[in-house]
C-alpha cells in the first residue's frame, strides 16, 4: 500500500510538471543580434601594448592569386572617427582598430543592438578558435543608458547552470541561463564579462570580431560587471567572445542572416551610428505591423567565398555563421568581390569558380529549409585592386545571380549603387571615397532597396 502511494505521488508530480516542460519546449528563441567571429592571432613576444603579431597567411581553398590586397583595400583600416581615433589594420579579419593586446583582471563592457524584441534574453559566448579554456568570473546584461553606463534597474546577472563563474572550453560555446528582461526592438544592450585572467599572454587565440564599428569598453582593474558607471580604462573597436544574443520571441518571428564581407560588415560607415545596410533593413522590418524578422550580421571584412585569410572562407564558415543561428529562416548572400579583386588579372578564380561556390551555399541552405537570396556585387572601379579582368568577372557573376533562378530571389545592390553615367563606378553620393565601400548614404540606399516582402507579409 505504501509503495502504491509513492508511485501515485510520483505520477502526480510528473503529470503536474509535464505542462511546464512542454511550455518550455514550445518557447521560441530567436537570435536578435549576432556577429561572425574570427581568431585574433596569438601574441608572440614584443612589448605589451603594441598589439598582436599577425598570424601567418592561411592557404586559400583554391589556387592562390598572384597579388595581395593593398593596405587601402578591403583588409585595410577605415578612416578615423571621432569615437575611435586612428585605427590600425585589424589582423585576422574584420575592420576597425585591433583589440587590446591584453584583457587582464578587467571587465569588458560590450554594446550590441537588438533587431527584434522579446521578454526573456540569453547570451551565447564562444571560444570557437581557442585552444585553451577561458574563465569568466562574472557577467551581466542590461539595457544601455549612454556611453559606458547602463539602466541600473535593468541589470541582470548572466549565469550558466546557475553559477556566476563559469568556463568556456576550448572550441566550445556556452549558452547562458535565460533571464527576464524586456528587450525592445532596435535598442542597445550591454553585455559585461569579467575576465580574471590575462588573455594577452595565453598561447590560445582569442575569438573576436574586429570590425564592430561600435565602441566597446575595457574597465580598470577588477570585477565591475553590472555597475552603473563603468570605470573605463580603454576603448575597443572589437567584440570579444560574444557570438549572439537570443530573445524569447512571439510565435512566427523569423530571422535573416546577412552573409558577406566588408560591405555587409559596414566598413567605412560612421562608428557608433548603426549605419550598416543590415541595420537599415532591421529598422524597416521593425516598423512593420506584421510578425518580427530579426536581422543578423555575419559579415567579415576581407572575407572571400573561396579563400581563407580574413576569417575562413564563406564555404568553410557557412554552417557556424548561418545554419547554426537560432531561429534562422532566410539568408542574403553578398560576397565575391574580394575573390575577384585579390586575384587582380589572374584568371583564377574564374567567374565559373565563384558561381560554383555560390551554388554550394544555395544547396546547403535549401537542405535546411531556408530561403536564400543572392545580392549582386556593387561597383569597384577606382578601388586599388580594380582590373578590367576583375570587372568582367563581376559582370558575369552578377548576370548569373540575376538570371539563373538558382537563388530564391535577387537583391540588385549593383543597380541601386552604380552611377548611371559610369556603371562600373559607385554613384558619387554613395561612395565612401575609396570606390569600394559605400558611405552612410550608400548603405542606407542598400537597406532601403531590399523588398520586405521577401521576408513575409508586410
Amino acid at each position: 500500500m505504501q509503495l502504491t502511494k509513492r508511485v501515485l505521488a510520483l505520477a502526480i508530480v510528473v503529470l503536474t510538471a509535464v505542462p511546464a516542460l512542454g511550455q518550455n519546449r514550445r518557447e521560441q528563441w530567436v537570435a536578435t543580434w549576432a556577429t561572425a567571429l574570427v581568431a585574433r592571432p596569438v601574441q608572440q613576444g614584443g612589448p605589451r601594448g603594441q598589439g598582436p603579431t599577425p598570424a601567418a597567411p592561411q592557404a586559400p581553398a583554391i589556387a592562390p592569386a598572384t597579388a595581395s590586397p593593398p593596405a587601402s583595400g578591403p583588409g585595410g583600416p577605415p578612416p578615423p572617427t571621432a569615437a575611435t581615433g586612428p585605427a590600425p589594420a585589424a589582423p585576422g579579419g574584420g575592420r576597425g582598430f585591433a583589440p587590446p593586446t591584453t584583457v587582464n583582471n578587467q571587465t569588458l563592457r560590450q554594446i550590441v543592438r537588438s533587431s527584434v524584441g522579446g521578454s526573456r534574453v540569453r547570451v551565447v559566448l564562444s571560444n570557437a578558435f581557442g585552444t585553451a579554456p577561458i574563465e569568466i568570473g562574472a557577467g551581466n546584461i542590461a539595457r544601455r543608458d549612454q556611453e559606458a553606463t547602463v539602466v541600473t534597474s535593468s541589470v541582470k546577472p548572466l549565469t550558466v547552470a546557475g553559477a556566476a563563474k563559469f568556463t568556456i572550453l576550448a572550441g566550445a560555446t556556452v549558452v547562458t541561463d535565460p533571464v527576464d528582461l524586456a528587450v525592445p526592438p532596435v535598442s542597445d544592450l550591454v553585455i559585461d564579462l569579467y575576465v580574471p585572467n590575462d588573455l594577452g599572454i595565453s598561447p590560445s587565440p582569442v575569438t573576436t570580431h574586429n570590425g564592430a564599428s561600435q565602441t566597446n569598453f575595457v574597465s580598470e582593474t577588477g570585477n565591475h560587471s553590472g555597475v552603473t558607471n563603468l570605470p573605463v580604462n580603454t576603448r575597443s573597436g572589437a567584440w570579444f567572445m560574444i557570438a549572439r544574443v537570443e530573445v524569447r520571441a512571439p510565435a512566427g518571428t523569423a530571422a535573416v542572416v546577412t552573409f558577406g564581407d566588408s560591405i555587409t560588415d559596414g566598413a567605412r560607415s560612421t562608428a557608433d551610428t548603426n549605419s550598416r545596410w543590415p541595420d537599415q533593413l532591421a529598422r524597416r522590418l521593425a516598423a512593420r505591423k506584421s510578425a518580427g524578422v530579426a536581422v543578423l550580421n555575419a559579415g567579415i571584412s576581407g572575407n572571400r567565398v573561396l579563400g581563407d585569410g580574413a576569417g575562413v572562407s564563406a564555404l568553410a564558415r557557412f554552417d557556424r555563421d548561418v545554419l547554426m543561428q537560432t531561429g534562422v529562416t532566410h539568408v542574403v548572400v553578398l560576397e565575391g568581390i574580394n575573390d575577384i579583386g585579390i586575384a587582380r588579372n589572374n584568371p583564377s578564380p574564374s567567374a565559373e569558380d565563384l558561381i560554383a561556390g555560390h551554388k554550394q551555399l544555395i544547396e546547403r541552405a535549401h537542405a535546411r529549409g531556408l530561403k536564400i537570396y543572392g545580392a549582386t556585387l556593387t561597383p569597384f572601379e577606382g578601388a586599388p585592386y580594380y582590373t578590367p579582368e576583375g570587372e568582367a568577372k563581376r559582370q558575369a557573376l552578377n548576370k548569373w545571380i540575376r538570371s539563373s533562378g538558382a537563388y530564391d530571389g535577387v537583391i540588385d545592390f549593383d543597380m541601386i549603387t552604380r552611377d548611371p553615367a559610369a556603371p562600373t563606378k559607385f554613384l558619387p553620393a554613395y561612395d565612401s571615397g575609396d570606390h569600394l565601400h559605400p558611405g552612410d548614404a550608400g548603405y542606407k540606399a542598400m537597406g532601403d532597396a531590399v523588398d520586405l516582402a521577401l521576408f513575409g507579409s508586410r
